[in-house]
């Protein structure tokens, strides 16, 4: 069983339906690594070594209070006899919060204050349809009658630089932030990135040869945006060409999250423009059997160590040069703080944000907490006291010096305190 074919909601399956058909039309179906984007720009390829943000996704509402455990909190352990996470095995605790142990591979980073977490963010509204939540989460401008990603919107703000300043690694499909008038890439991974339509060798380079006289003298839009596409496949292809062994004794999981977060260290250390990094792992949508601590892999406690293992390669992988990587953790909504009748958690409001990486003030909790008293609920759901942009706006702020204005319209972002 895949991790996709756990999630049993009937919104998620109709959610992943849509999102791969909507992205199929706009990348021209079976491509596998394309360059998106209404306009383009000629830019010259050339390596930088600028700040890069990783935003992964976990798909299908992932359950926060399994893994930020508000263990200080008795109303928690109320209302989950079967599947809270017991105080005794937490790891990182202070008085009130403490990560779920299967977080272990990524204690040193929390130590050494790499590694934060706020708390109780998400949408400033409940929305519970996986649908809707992720298109407003990736839209980033709900109310708006923008249509582009707040991906791409950032993109924009920064012209003339690499055309790999926003890449999606693992799936081939362009999610709903990287959407819009700036070029981006999907890949399905490093290995894959070239010309739609050759599938062997030879054929590619009949195929760029072909292009390239079509496009050698065009100045418009497409003829400037496909001399761009081949040049810089060219390059990257060239840059690749070698094979990839993780550095510092890095071993990742064998699991798609793993293969993506080692091609997204390989694009990093390449040093080829990539500017920001959109990833899928998906399997949160925990309507039943959610486990304990000694469940397998479908369950909370084998994903969580699946997300560790990789995370915690990835960053050993980068050494150094994760000094200059920031990872954030977004999902469409939290998780009901009662458990239901099948030992599961259904659509909730308010989650946690995890961030890893370079300028991180690690090793604490951040945010407002709001409490789990009957009072204190938002319809029986924790509430948000952090809007999630505002944890986005402090990152691109500090790592990338850009106003957020334009990248998250007709909104205010508070302090986080979640960066340097």
């Amino acid at each position: 069983m895949t991790v996709d074919q756990a999630c049993s909601c009937p919104d998620y399956r109709s959610t992943r339906r849509n999102f791969l058909r909507n992205v199929s039309l706009a990348s021209g179906g079976t491509v596998a690594a394309t360059m998106f984007g209404d306009t383009f720009r000629q830019t010259a390829y050339g390596a930088t070594n600028a700040n890069v943000v990783v935003v992964l996704s976990l798909r299908g509402g992932a359950d926060f209070l399994s893994m930020v455990v508000p263990h200080g909190d008795s109303a928690y352990y109320r209302a989950r006899p079967h599947i809270a996470v017991p105080r005794s095995s937490l790891i990182c605790a202070d008085n009130d919060f403490g990560l779920h142990p299967a977080f272990a591979p990524l204690k040193s980073m929390w130590t050494s204050n790499q590694m934060g977490v706020v708390l109780a963010t998400g949408l400033p509204v409940p929305n519970r349809s996986h649908f809707d939540a992720i298109e407003e989460i990736e839209d980033a401008a709900p109310g708006s009658e923008l249509r582009s990603g707040w991906i791409n919107r950032l993109i924009g703000l920064q012209p003339g630089l690499s055309p790999l300043e926003g890449v999606s690694v693992g799936s081939g499909l362009l999610p709903t932030s990287m959407v819009g008038p700036q070029a981006t890439l999907a890949a399905t991974s490093t290995d894959a990135i070239d010309l739609s339509g050759g599938s062997t060798p030879k054929a590619q380079r009949a195929r760029r040869r072909a292009l390239s006289q079509v496009w050698a003298k065009s100045q418009s839009p497409l003829g400037l945006g496909a001399r761009s596409t081949l040049s810089t496949t060219a390059a990257l292809r060239s840059t690749l060409s070698h094979g990839y062994t993780p550095a510092n004794g890095a071993k990742y999981p064998t699991s798609s999250l793993g293969d993506a977060l080692s091609d997204t260290a390989r694009l990093v250390k390449a040093s080829v423009g990539v500017e920001v990094v959109t990833l899928d792992f998906g399997g949160w949508d925990m309507h039943s059997d959610l486990g304990t601590l000694e469940s397998g892999s479908l369950s909370m406690n084998g994903m969580v160590t699946g997300l560790a293992k990789a995370l915690a390669a990835f960053f050993q992988d980068l050494g150094s040069t994760g000094s200059r990587v920031t990872l954030v953790t977004v999902t469409e909504f939290g998780r009901r703080v009662a458990e239901n009748g099948a030992r599961g958690l259904d659509h909730g409001w308010a989650n946690s944000t995890l961030v890893l990486g370079g300028g991180v003030r690690g090793g604490r909790y951040h945010g407002r907490w709001p409490g789990l008293s009957d009072a204190q609920l938002g319809d029986g759901d924790l509430a948000v006291t952090t809007d999630y942009r505002s944890v986005l706006s402090e990152i691109l702020d500090r790592r990338f010096g850009v106003s957020t204005s334009t990248v998250f319209p007709d909104f205010r972002p508070e302090p986080v305190g979640v960066m340097a």
